[in-house]
């Protein structure tokens, strides 16, 4: 592999972002969404994370390969100091630590933007994200169970989080 690079997302990452979510969306069940996202809509959900709320994307020898944001953890005042971490990677490149090094980002944006916890939410079925936001600080704190159905089966969801000040320590 050639040299990894994380930056802040831009309009022009956002075929690219969405080649790798539509994938996704059609194929896996790592999102429930359901329906493919149009450019437009994948420029919209980029815009609707500016400032605290980011996206960034990993590039490979200048080709974006993933991706990863912040969003709004729930609407309601007190969660403010709470985010929602989703990363994506492209298929063919998993388990390459692509994957690792979007969330370690994502893990010190949060830290750097004052917020207090990162909640992962992850279907069950994969282990391998399970295993990484494991290996980098998160922690179970439970499964919504058939939350969520696609691909005519019933899906449970991780609930996974890392409270910033002990993955440092401070």
């Amino acid at each position: 592999m050639g040299d990894l690079f994380i930056r802040s997302a831009t309009v022009a990452d956002a075929e690219a972002i969405r080649t790798i979510y539509n994938y996704e969306v059609e194929n896996e069940t790592s999102t429930f969404d359901l329906v493919p996202r149009t450019l437009e809509d994948q420029i919209q959900w980029q815009n609707a994370r500016q400032g605290a709320f980011c996206v960034y994307v990993a590039e490979l020898d200048g080709e974006v390969v993933g991706f990863g944001a912040l969003s709004p953890y729930k609407e309601r005042a007190a969660y403010r100091t709470s985010v929602e971490n989703s990363v994506y990677v492209r298929r063919d490149l998993a388990r390459h630590g692509i994957g690792r090094a979007i969330v370690t980002h994502l893990l010190n944006s949060a830290q750097e933007g004052g917020f207090h916890a990162v909640i992962a939410r992850i279907t069950t079925l994969s282990e391998g994200s399970i295993a990484l936001h494991s290996a980098l600080g998160f922690q179970m704190v439970g499964i919504e169970r058939e939350i969520g159905r696609k691909f005519n089966r019933w899906l449970d969801v991780a609930i996974m989080q890392c409270l910033l000040h002990e993955r440092t320590g401070a």
